[in-house]
């Protein structure tokens, strides 16, 4: 590479928050900059590097081959500066900057987070960004170093490791069932209204369970948000197929049917190859893979 045409470490880190965010307008207001500025940026870098870094898709500007290895350089480049900024005399830990993933609700809350907190005690200088959304898995999603998706997904270029599974059950409020009843069969059930997820805006085909399950039993309250749902069932708006970790931690909650109504799901992580090689990615793959073990009995519904 010419001397002349090597690339300056300021458009490395203005490529890694392109990454991360997937937007030049997100990326310029992250750095400070006008998102001319970055485009000006990462048209140098392309021509530093002598290839594309970027191109753009309907999710919004995602890494190249070329420049998820720039993007490596940058991030590395990001953890010098941290540590310099701290000051820091020891040896410099290689498990920090950022690191965004994407998750449900459900994991984000009760698997993530306590996860990203007890790696934090080690690591104090990783920040985690969590995306909650329950989608399909993408084969590379811009400005996401890993994602967590319900059900085995359909990916080439990306490496899926099933971390484990959760249990799903039928729920209904104590005071719900003394103003109802108690249904004692399938066919009882049917007979009440759902809370679940929006049927069209579902975008995961492992969650079209109770099309499956109940298809007579109609819609009461939807929601993308499973804490909506289990929050609506306690209020009383239905009876609710629920995540059993979610459920169970409510005692005004009675789980119905569970011979019938026990539905295993998988959970997966998804993260590019050259993801997996940071250390930062690396740490929280391998605590998020802990977590979800010693988390089992609960996700199985059998904690309470």
């Amino acid at each position: 590479m010419d001397a002349a045409k090597q690339p300056r470490a300021d458009d490395l880190l203005v490529l890694l928050a392109v990454a991360r965010t997937g937007r030049y307008t997100s990326a310029a207001t992250h750095l400070g900059l006008d998102h001319t500025t970055v485009a000006r940026r990462i048209a140098a870098l392309e021509d530093a590097l002598g290839g594309r870094v970027v191109a753009q898709s309907s999710a919004g500007w995602e890494l190249t081959d070329l420049g998820r290895a720039a993007a490596e350089t940058g991030g590395r480049i990001e953890s010098a500066l941290s540590q310099l900024a701290d000051g820091a005399d020891e040896a410099p830990d290689p498990v920090a900057g950022v690191v965004r993933m994407s998750a449900t609700d459900g994991f984000s809350a009760y698997i993530a987070a306590p996860a990203i907190a007890e790696l934090r005690i080690a690591h104090p200088r990783l920040t985690v960004e969590i995306v909650a959304a329950t989608r399909r898995a993408a084969e590379h999603r811009a400005g996401l170093d890993l994602e967590v998706v319900v059900g085995a997904p359909q990916t080439r270029r990306a490496h899926a490791v099933e971390l484990g599974d959760y249990t799903l059950g039928m729920y209904a409020s104590r005071a719900y069932l003394d103003r109802t009843g108690i249904p004692s069969s399938r066919e009882e059930l049917e007979q009440h209204r759902l809370v679940y997820f929006v049927d069209s805006m579902l975008q995961v085909d492992a969650l079209d369970l109770p099309r499956r399950l109940v298809p007579g039993m109609q819609d009461g309250l939807t929601s993308t948000n499973v804490f909506v749902h289990v929050e609506a069932t306690r209020a009383g708006a239905g009876i609710g197929l629920l995540p059993c970790f979610a459920a169970d931690r409510h005692d005004d909650l009675v789980r119905l049917l569970p011979a019938e109504f026990s539905e295993k799901l998988p959970y997966y992580m998804v993260a590019r190859p050259e993801s997996l090689r940071l250390p930062a990615v690396a740490a929280l793959a391998e605590a998020l893979r802990a977590r979800t073990r010693a988390s089992a009995a609960m996700l199985d519904g059998v904690s309470r």
